[in-house]
């Protein structure tokens, strides 16, 4: 073993430009598997708990009584369908529409911290960027399904596509600003944007130093992601499935697929943000002591999912114009309250 590091150690101190991508090549191979099975256990979990709260059985009719291959039977349908791209449609930004939405969650998740390591009392975070303006660029990112979605909608040469792609770019700008804002919020008490910093700095959740900011927040996340109450651009009463009527096969999976991915790496966000990320009691046990970090970032991110879920199962869609009004007239003024106690009480306590 120690041979080996001298080697690994050799090479990285002769050919530093080399071993950087070959880091960063395993890096972001890591992360994209740890993205994308993470959001199949995502669907997984929600079929389950969604079919307790409608008080039916969900999956269980592939993989035994809890349904476990159920989604591999799902892949291996939509990579078997016939995949059809409509005569009139944009062909170059119709196949590219699937592509930039998987881009944008993977920029995204390349600067989210997924835990820590526990070691010699110090916790090591396990992220591939870490920037100092992580919490920006990663809402940046995340802004990025924007021109996914309007690529989708645009290049299907469908209006009830376009209409949804419309409806989805409006719901997530009137949503976007007041989710920044709070961002900003959360960095002006914590004195820094780097998203490692802001959990080391929670002496005290900032769900409690500030929980209008965190209210606003879900409420934004929730809306930028495209859930109900806020799933304007797919109301099968008016536009069918919205910007991906026209898709099928793995296209359409991919689009789909994404929704989640970004559902697990915004529950991820809020919980850095807000919920502590990482921190919790270090477990008295060997190799447990290790990952506790990871395992409580895994059980507060298990409890924002299943409560995104329990807001899908108990409400019902909004109309496009009371979103848009909600967001503009009452979470931008709000969240802008919520700055200036942030700046008030991180002034106070610099």
């Amino acid at each position: 073993m120690d041979g080996i590091i001298e080697i690994i150690t050799q090479f990285a101190a002769e050919e530093p430009a080399i071993f950087a991508l070959i880091i960063g090549i395993i890096g972001a191979a890591v992360i994209s598997g740890v993205v994308n099975v993470g959001a199949m256990l995502v669907i997984w979990g929600e079929r389950k708990v969604l079919s307790d709260f409608c008080n039916r059985y969900g999956p269980n009719r592939v993989g035994g009584r809890w349904g476990i291959l159920q989604l591999g039977a799902d892949a291996i349908k939509l990579f078997t369908k016939e995949d059809i791209i409509p005569g009139d449609a944009d062909k170059a930004v119709y196949v590219w529409a699937p592509i930039v939405a998987s881009m944008a969650t993977m920029l995204v998740a390349v600067a989210i911290p997924f835990g820590a390591l526990h070691i010699n009392g110090k916790d090591y975070p396990l992220v591939v960027a870490n920037m100092d303006i992580s919490a920006l660029y990663v809402e940046a990112a995340l802004s990025l399904m924007a021109i996914a979605v309007f690529m989708a909608g645009y290049s299907s040469n469908n209006k009830y596509s376009i209409l949804g792609a419309f409806r989805g770019i409006a719901r997530m700008i009137a949503y976007e600003v007041p989710m920044g804002v709070c961002v900003i919020s959360v960095a002006v008490m914590a004195h820094s944007l780097n998203l490692v910093e802001i959990v080391e700095s929670q002496t005290i959740w900032y769900a409690f130093a500030q929980p209008l900011g965190f209210v606003i927040f879900v409420i934004a996340l929730i809306t930028d992601l495209g859930r109900i109450p806020f799933d304007q651009s797919e109301a099968e009463e008016e536009i069918i499935s919205g910007y991906n009527t026209e898709y099928s096969g793995i296209r359409w999976g991919l689009l789909y697929f994404q929704e989640y991915n970004n559902a697990l790496l915004g529950s991820i966000l809020l919980t850095l943000l807000f919920l502590g990320g990482w921190h919790g009691p270090i477990i008295p046990i060997p190799i447990l002591d290790i990952i506790s970090p990871l395992i409580w970032l895994f059980m507060k991110v298990v409890i924002v999912l299943w409560f995104f879920i329990w807001v899908r199962s108990s409400l019902f869609r909004l109309r496009i114009d009371q979103v848009t009004d909600f967001g503009w007239k009452w979470m931008l003024p709000l969240s802008l309250l919520n700055l200036g106690w942030a700046v008030l009480i991180g002034s106070y306590f610099a």
